[in-house]
């Protein structure tokens, strides 16, 4: 439906509580996978959508549950979404409550790495939409929390994703639990033959919806390579966060290490960071999301596990401080940005060993990324060394007051001490010199 943009969600077979709520967030005109979809999974079909984030794909399949829902309400699990990651499922779930909004539908999003409890009561009192990764549904349904024999709805977003991931045998596992009568949704942003079978085994008849090949990029964004050296990649960053104009900027790194170093260095030189990567608690990872929204922090660094699946409007540029392993995450990365028809930036670092992945990235692009180069300067000697830590500084002048510089490592705030000067306070220390009699 190449005119889809041309429409108004008025003209699709929506209810008007719906439209009412949509109106409500001044949402008028429909994404072409939500102007394909929507029809097509109210008619009872199943759908497979080939669409990357950023497209609406989750408006796509909420909007038509919800109205499957509001048919007949029962307390009882209805409508399952399976998706790779925790801040994917918040996402999703936070989708549904938003475009639910006093209807008097009941979902909750189930995610290992907080304690399960409060999931399992919302589960015991009652839900119609279960938003989940696989691993903490099935842990769910071995104690008998979750139970999926009432299921009429199943959405299975960034399949490739969980592929990769290597949910496969847990997804099988789940679906043998399911009803075989359910109208399903496949939602991948490409198709390797991996995702093709699984998508054959699980849908019937499937009406499919491309909206972007695989391997474009957004029009819309500025993408730039600078070729420099590994060792002055942190000064590059530095130079690019201090003179680029700028809204929210996320730094992926292809690393948790890498992750940490960058924002140690960031801080070091007073640029205000917040990190996300899997070493990170849930309500860690949460705190980090609320505050980069908010844009109380304005920087992200982050490793692939944020590169699907998170929305988050005024993101301004993309950097790459470490390029991808496979050229397809580069897409998903710079995703990021250029949200909602917005323009955006996409800056890419790239030292000697990572050029073959760049020529890849061009290869699955069609395209030449426009390239400059960067020549560092030798930092300030003994602070910051070129594997990522700070040093101490030993002081050059005895006697003159020197600036202490102080830099959050972590969660804990430490300071410099520098040599020959006052030791740190702490209730340990004590005072050697013998008092005078």
């Amino acid at each position: 439906m190449n005119g889809a943009g041309m429409l108004k969600f008025n003209e699709l077979p929506l209810i008007e509580p719906l439209l009412r709520i949509l109106e409500d967030l001044q949402y008028s005109t429909p994404t072409p996978i939500q102007a394909e979809a929507i029809p097509y999974i109210l008619d009872g079909n199943d759908l497979l959508g080939i669409a990357q984030t950023g497209t609406g794909k989750t408006a796509a399949f909420c909007l038509p549950i919800l109205q499957e829902l509001l048919k007949h309400k029962t307390r009882s699990t209805r409508a399952l979404i399976l998706a790779p990651t925790r801040e994917l499922a918040s996402q999703i779930h936070e989708s549904f409550e938003t475009y639910g909004k006093g209807l008097g539908i009941k979902s909750v999003a189930i995610f290992g790495g907080v304690g399960q409890s409060t999931q399992a009561r919302a589960i015991k009192e009652g839900v119609d939409i279960i938003i989940a990764t696989p691993g903490r549904l099935i842990d769910l349904q071995d104690q008998g929390i979750v139970k999926l024999g009432k299921i009429e709805f199943l959405v299975l977003d960034e399949a490739d994703r969980m592929l990769d991931m290597g949910f496969v045998d847990d997804l099988y596992r789940i679906i043998q639990t399911l009803p075989k009568e359910r109208r399903t949704m496949f939602f991948s942003a490409t198709m390797p033959p991996s995702v093709i079978g699984l998508a054959r085994k699980i849908l019937t008849r499937p009406k499919r919806v491309e909206v972007t090949k695989n391997s474009s990029t957004a029009m819309n964004i500025d993408q730039k390579v600078i070729f420099c050296k590994r060792e002055d990649k942190f000064q590059l960053l530095k130079k690019i966060l201090k003179e680029e104009e700028r809204e929210l900027v996320i730094v992926f790194t292809k690393t948790k290490n890498s992750a940490d170093k960058v924002k140690q260095y960031l801080l070091f030189h007073r640029i205000p960071s917040t990190v996300i990567h899997g070493d990170k608690s849930q309500v860690d990872r949460e705190r980090a999301l609320v505050n980069f929204k908010a844009g109380s922090m304005k920087v992200l660094i982050a490793t692939d596990i944020a590169a699907r699946g998170i929305d988050i409007q005024g993101v301004s540029h993309v950097i790459n401080y470490e390029l991808p392993m496979e050229a397809e995450s580069y897409i998903h990365r710079i995703g990021r940005t250029a949200r909602a028809g917005k323009n955006g930036v996409a800056i890419t670092l790239c030292e000697d060993a990572e050029k073959l992945v760049l020529e890849k990235i061009e290869a699955l692009t069609n395209q030449k990324i426009p390239t400059e180069k960067f020549k560092g300067v030798p930092e300030q000697s003994g602070i910051w060394n070129q594997e990522g830590s700070i040093r101490v500084v030993k002081a050059p002048t005895p006697g003159k007051s020197q600036e202490k510089t102080g830099y959050l490592d972590h969660s804990k705030r430490q300071k410099v001490v520098e040599e020959g000067k006052a030791k740190p306070k702490h209730p340990g220390f004590r005072n050697n010199k013998k008092k005078k009699k």
